[in-house]
């Protein structure tokens, strides 16, 4: 579920006119970033020192369509896997287990491990809505890694240490949800969530490309040492405060890149096996691709990398990316691509020239040239 770090706005009041405007950098970078600080925050815009017209008409209501489109985006996540799970359930009761062998157990571990990093993230600034969101996603690709699992296209020791940990991580982010656990106890699970996902990534991402590279541990040694060293170091205040601030974005940019390496996987899966991608389903795909395409608008208004990041690369990879190889595969009818692959294109036109005309900027490419600069600037 590519669902990334998304501001106040995404479940609550977007209007800017409820904002309140500051200045301290550091505590911006902190507050959206920084893993180990539980403060919550919201959203203000302003370019420069000089603050936009929040009281213009275009202005309000394209925040509160793009606020809109998130919350909506979140039905699209909720059953993102369920036309997968239908699909696996029937290829099991038909005996038909090489067909699960299409969908990679790392990519669907990738996507878990995004989701609970960020149900932890969520936890910390008391999010509910996104929370039962990444939480939902959690559950839904457990159920995936077990059907895998059952089919013996996921090993049963992997998927029970998998199970472990998302059985500990839903019980202390309820708890910690409801304050009651301690934040010391809190405090290491959210750097035990950061070494795991700094561990985990270019482990996944090598074994992804086994066997045309030899079989090794030293990705995962090599960055989870890392960490690990970082972490320590923190601990017993030994780092700066710009390096806190990227040990602590360390776990929120993981998870998105976890959700970015998911398509990857599923694509370099499909292009060793082309034959077992009749075991995909072009519903998740479509779901995926909305979610991510309803996210997109309001990422790039508030001008947030790291959200619109992510979405983009769901849209386009998870989306778009394997909808083409389910094309050339011919696994999908061609009035279905044309038509998705239309609306696809004509969306991002059409974000990108309402994103233009409500800043008042001079082209359709001027958001995304401020988005990737940082010359538009938001606050807590």
């Amino acid at each position: 579920m590519a669902f990334v770090a998304a501001p106040h706005g995404l479940v609550g009041s977007s209007s800017p006119e409820s904002q309140p405007m500051v200045n301290n950098v550091k505590d911006l970078e902190r507050a959206e970033y920084g893993t180990f600080s539980n403060r919550g925050f919201q959203v203000a815009l302003g370019s420069g020192s000089e603050p936009i017209d929040e009281k213009g008409v275009v202005f309000s209501c394209w925040d509160k369509w793009t606020g809109r489109s998130a919350e909506c985006a979140t039905l699209a996540f909720l059953f993102l896997q369920l036309p997968q799970i239908i699909l696996n359930t029937k290829n099991l009761l038909a005996g038909e287990f090489a067909a699960l062998f299409a969908v990679p157990w790392m990519g669907q571990l990738t996507g878990l491990l995004g989701n609970l990093s960020l149900l932890s993230y969520f936890a910390s600034k008391r999010e509910r809505g996104a929370m039962i969101v990444q939480g939902v996603g959690v559950g839904s690709t457990l159920i995936v890694l077990m059907q895998l699992a059952i089919a013996g296209a996921m090993p049963l020791p992997a998927f029970g240490v998998t199970t472990l940990a998302v059985v500990l991580g839903y019980i202390l982010n309820i708890l910690n949800y409801q304050k009651i656990v301690r934040p010391s106890i809190w405090q290491v699970w959210e750097e035990a969530v950061t070494i795991g996902g700094v561990t985990v990534l270019p482990q996944v991402m090598w074994s992804t490309f086994e066997p045309f590279l030899p079989h090794s541990l030293l990705p995962a040694i090599v960055f989870g040492g890392g960490i690990l060293c970082l972490v320590i170091l923190a601990r017993l205040g030994k780092l700066s405060e710009r390096m806190l601030l990227h040990v602590g974005g360390a776990s929120a940019w993981t998870a998105t890149l976890l959700f970015m390496w998911g398509p990857v996987a599923q694509m370099w899966t499909n292009f060793l096996n082309p034959a077992n991608i009749k075991g995909l389903s072009s519903q998740t795909v479509l779901l995926a691709m909305i979610g991510n395409g309803l996210l997109l608008p309001r990422a790039l208004f508030i001008r947030d990398l790291m959200w619109f990041t992510g979405s983009s690369w769901g849209c386009s990879m998870a989306g778009e990316g394997i909808l083409i190889s389910m094309y050339i595969n011919n696994c999908v009818s061609a009035g279905l691509f044309w038509i998705v692959s239309t609306g696809y294109v004509s969306g991002i036109v059409g974000m990108l020239y309402k994103d233009r005309q409500v800043y008042g900027l001079s082209s359709i490419i001027s958001p995304l040239l401020e988005l990737v600069s940082g010359s538009r600037r938001y606050y807590v």
